[in-house]
């Protein structure tokens, strides 16, 4: 009987583990970014700054500055919103 709990412990943990491996892969992947991340306007892709690989896109150029004071946090944002800010064009290896 133990035997039989051990095995059935051990499947569910191995889906357990591959069903968050998807999670992650989807996560990666995310969604475009449409949305200024610090007024949440549309964005114009002409008003953009890269930071550290990534081009980040804005609603206008006052918000460049508001980013730039405090980058985690308009990252974090988007992230938790499951978008994922593309990489500079012609970049390598990011």
């Amino acid at each position: 009987m133990a035997r039989i709990l051990t095995i059935i412990l051990a499947l569910v943990m191995v889906g357990m583990m591959a069903g968050s491996g998807l999670s992650v892969e989807k996560a990666a992947s995310g969604k475009p970014q449409s949305l200024c991340p610090v007024l949440q306007g549309p964005v114009n892709k002409n008003i953009y700054t890269d930071y550290e690989g990534k081009r980040i896109y804005f609603c206008c150029s006052p918000c460049i500055e508001k980013f730039t004071k405090d980058p985690g946090k308009y990252l974090k944002k988007m992230n938790e919103e499951g978008v994922t800010p593309e990489v500079i064009p012609g970049a390598k290896g990011k």
